[in-house]
């Protein structure tokens, strides 16, 4: 419900029914780094590790934000998309690494789980923790690949459409 809900917000954003999938493209791979991080450490998926994984689709959501906005922004000015979305790397390429890493060392405390209470808290960190290294790494990979193809996908369908178009009022 959650993914649905900032799928139609997304859309009403940009007013594209292509970006915001290109947007939430890499919630998977943090879904997927979550719970291999957390059967790699023998923990079961409770609700405090389900918290932790809705925590995670804010900040993927957030990275893949900054580098789309700023492609969108460039395609607007006339850049190919190509460039457009390797410009977008290259200049939030910092920032998307530094709020990740603040949001794993803020996490990692909690990860490892010093305390009285840390056994609730520990999955909520080991999730953060896991989700955010996996989807850092595939992220950077994978929204630019994703953009590319739905850009191209998008064009494609916009030419076909005007052409039906010019045929029907010819």
């Amino acid at each position: 419900f959650t993914v649905l809900v900032i799928y139609i917000i997304l859309g009403m954003l940009y007013e594209s029914f292509i970006h915001p999938i290109t947007i939430l493209s890499g919630l998977p791979s943090a879904g997927l780094g979550a719970v291999l991080f957390l059967m790699l450490f023998h923990i079961e998926l409770s609700v405090i590790a389900i918290i932790g994984i809705v925590l995670l689709i804010g900040i993927v959501k957030k990275n893949s934000i900054m580098m789309v906005d700023f492609a969108i922004s460039a395609r607007h000015e006339g850049m190919s998309p190509e460039d457009a979305i390797v410009r977008g790397c290259l200049l939030r390429f910092r920032p998307i690494m530094m709020t990740t890493m603040a949001a794993i060392f803020g996490a990692l405390p909690i990860a490892i789980g010093f305390g009285a209470g840390s056994e609730l808290r520990q999955p909520l960190g080991i999730a953060v923790v896991g989700g955010l290294l996996t989807s850092q790494l595939l992220t950077l990979f994978i929204t630019p690949v994703v953009y590319l193809y739905l850009e191209s996908l998008s064009n494609t369908i916009g030419n076909r459409w005007r052409y039906l178009r010019q045929g029907k009022s010819a």
